[in-house]
């Protein structure tokens, strides 16, 4: 255990945004570099939550506010193999073992990382969800099957981002779609967020209301180039009023589907025998 990188700070965002998701709370503002975006949007709207946009917004030449937050998979926790991974409790009943275990202090950065983590992973599932956080490669193939089916083949899908500069131009900027968004027909679609773990750990879930996955090719306003996945959650209309997605979109619940682009450390798995579109 003592040679797992943790690199909690690269996954904060992720985090971060699935609570958004999660709990539909709404951010408050925070002061920095990419405030003159948010004075072109809302004054009060935290930069990392720029993320979403409707499906009007797909077409080519659409300039869009995008935070694309940093990720260096060499600091990236990798999965444990299955039989160590289930060797190790998951569960927000054991943190204060699991601090020991990893030599966490209780007030530290990580152990309110884990926490945070242990309580999204333990909530339970919204209507119409299947969900679970895969300790392992092996417990993620296996939620896979039973979603997508045992005799399917799947792939998966993310986001690839090329910066002009390194380190990145910045965190957040205006993106050009530059070239026709492809749509990647399928009948369903596993969405797999990675979590702040000192282990890999990925949210993975499926919901059975419609929704769409597209490609599309970002250009940066320094240069940075983006082939991004993004979904969009066709019927809103059972969405809490104060979901953030509508404050940052300024509109209403089942008034327009509700689309957003994943962080590069994310997945989208889709099963490859029903999939028409361009990998």
């Amino acid at each position: 255990m003592g040679k797992i990188i943790l690199g909690f700070s690269l996954w904060s965002f992720t985090l971060h945004l699935f609570l958004i998701m999660l709990k539909a709370d709404f951010p408050g503002n925070k002061q920095g570099g990419e405030g003159k975006y948010m004075k072109k949007v809302h004054p009060h709207i935290d930069p990392s939550v720029l993320v979403f946009f409707t499906p009007s917004d797909l077409k080519v030449g659409k300039i869009i506010p995008v935070f694309f937050p940093t990720t260096n998979a060499k600091k990236s926790p990798h999965f444990l193999p299955k039989q160590e991974a289930d060797s190790i409790p998951f569960s927000l009943a054991k943190l204060p073992s699991l601090l020991e275990f990893f030599s966490f202090p209780r007030d530290s950065p990580q152990a309110k990382a884990m926490e945070e983590t242990l309580q999204g992973c333990e909530t339970d599932p919204i209507k119409g969800e299947i969900k679970l956080c895969a300790t392992s490669l092996e417990s993620m193939l296996d939620f896979l099957r039973v979603v997508l089916g045992h005799e399917a083949r799947f792939r998966a899908l993310a986001t690839t981002v090329q910066y002009l500069r390194k380190p990145a131009s910045s965190l957040l900027q205006n993106y050009t779609i530059l070239d026709e968004p492809k749509e990647m027909v399928a009948t369903k679609m596993v969405a797999c967020h990675n979590m702040p773990y000192p282990y890999a750990v990925f949210y993975c879930h499926y919901h059975e209301s419609e929704s769409k996955v597209y490609r599309v090719l970002l250009g940066g306003e320094y240069g940075d180039r983006v082939d991004a996945v993004a979904v969009c959650h066709m019927d809103t209309s059972l969405w809490s009023h104060s979901h953030v997605s509508f404050l940052v979109l300024g509109i209403k619940p089942g008034s327009s589907a509700v689309c957003h682009f994943f962080p590069a450390d994310n997945l989208v798995w889709l099963p490859v025998q029903e999939f028409r579109g361009e990998m």
